[in-house]
């Protein structure tokens, strides 16, 4: 549960509660199940995530 303190402008906690779910990644989660995905392309995505994932480990092995 993600909880934002109001304290007068409503504008500014929409905004803090937006970022918030963005960091969190339900953002893009909701996104992703606002449609029906279709079982080959759940696990091309899958595939690709892993691969970025990957990536982006061996990049900051070689750098350190």
């Amino acid at each position: 549960m993600i909880e934002v303190e109001v304290r007068g402008d409503v504008e500014h906690a929409i905004r803090i509660l937006k970022k918030k779910l963005q960091l969190d990644g339900m953002k893009k989660e909701l996104k992703r199940r606002e449609f029906y995905e279709k079982p080959s392309a759940k696990r091309r995505r899958k595939t690709a995530e892993s691969r970025r994932k990957l990536r982006k480990l061996m990049f900051r092995m070689e750098r350190d």
